[in-house]
């Protein structure tokens, strides 16, 4: 599946935050867009203090293709 449109102008940890939460809209249920949505925001603020470039960019590409991944996994068909 490939990414949402937009993926490839994620280049901030802020751009990656707002991309992610506007994947968790793309979720079935209210309670699974919660609970990714804290997973998010748990996540940007624990790394909030990275300073070195090279692994902000990492970590971006890592977090798009996890947010594939699970958006996959509930939108696939059964």
């Amino acid at each position: 599946m490939p990414p949402l449109v937009g993926a490839e102008l994620v280049h901030t940890p802020v751009q990656l935050y707002r991309y992610l939460l506007r994947c968790c809209r793309l979720l079935p249920t209210t309670a699974v867009q919660q609970h990714y949505r804290h997973a998010i925001r748990q996540g940007y603020t624990s790394h909030s203090d990275e300073d070195d470039q090279e692994r902000i960019q990492m970590m971006i590409q890592r977090a798009i293709a996890d947010a594939d991944w699970i958006l996959h996994k509930y939108t696939k068909k059964k």
